[in-house]
């Protein structure tokens, strides 16, 4: 019995990420595994002759090793943390359909999927909360989610792809609200400079006829303009294409590897990471 998923949907648009992981999996083997990604795909009734035929694309395939790193990277985060903090909550911001969460179990941290409430019914149909596991519906925005956290052994947070369509004053307040709710903690999550995000967000901004642009969150250098945020943070960043990763794999060619060195280079595409000070 397979999932069906209709076009133009809300599911859809959580399924061509998916389809994405898959995609890396088949062909950056070396680099990165989804099996999850690889099994869900056959699970799910739905038309991917489109994005078949986009994945033959020299840009199409660069942007699933963006995709391919970007993970990469935040998993290295989240089990880095997981090193000092074996019992830590370890929190998928906008989780989607991912499965990074459950693939950094280290046997005894608690694991929390966090989404908007149609994005998690769907996840509870093919990624049901396993042990440890829970699947949250909220809304990122509204601190209520804070309350359903155990972060008594520490707390790692993640976001993949989400604070784009974020204002800048709403990243802000949900920094400050967590270094208040959870000290000792860590935030992790991907950002580009204005340039990129405005390539980014322009499809989605177009269709949701939103006209300022600068308005939304971009980050050039992460220690000097958010670190000033508040005095309990530290915030640091490396590349994500190249900063976890030298790239120098078979699969990748070389003008792969240029590409990645623009967009860590010019276009700052960066992992940030923000410690929030004090104890937990």
């Amino acid at each position: 019995m397979k999932y069906k998923i209709e076009k133009n949907t809300v599911q859809e648009t959580l399924i061509l990420p998916l389809y994405s992981r898959k995609l890396c999996t088949e062909l950056y083997p070396n680099l990165y595994r989804d099996e999850t990604a690889v099994r869900l795909i056959d699970q799910i009734d739905y038309d991917f002759s489109e994005a078949e035929k986009n994945s033959r694309s020299l840009m199409q395939r660069f942007g699933t090793l963006e995709v391919a790193m970007r993970q990469n990277d935040l998993a290295f985060e989240v089990r880095d943390y997981l090193k000092s903090h074996p019992n830590a909550a370890v929190v998928n911001l906008g989780c989607g359909l991912d499965s990074t969460g459950r693939s950094c179990d280290n046997g005894s941290c608690k694991i929390y999927n966090l989404d908007f409430p149609d994005v998690i019914a769907l996840r509870q149909q093919l990624l049901p909360a396993g042990e440890r596991e829970q699947n949250i519906p909220c809304d990122l925005k509204d601190p209520a989610w804070f309350d359903k956290i155990d972060a008594s052994g520490g707390a790692v947070f993640f976001a993949s792809g989400v604070f784009y369509y974020f204002l800048t004053e709403q990243v802000r307040e949900l920094v400050q609200g967590m270094a208040d709710a959870f000290p000792g903690g860590v935030l992790v999550f991907d950002a580009a400079n204005r340039t990129a995000v405005q390539m980014i967000t322009k499809t989605w901004l177009r269709t949701a006829k939103i006209k300022d642009v600068g308005a939304y969150f971009a980050v050039s250098d992460a220690k000097s303009e958010l670190s000033p945020w508040d005095s309990r943070l530290q915030a640091s960043s490396r590349g994500y294409m190249m900063g976890y990763n030298d790239l120098k794999d078979p699969s990748v060619s070389g003008f792969f590897r240029f590409l990645a060195r623009v967009g860590d280079g010019m276009m700052k595409m960066q992992i940030v990471k923000i410690r929030f000070g004090g104890k937990l």
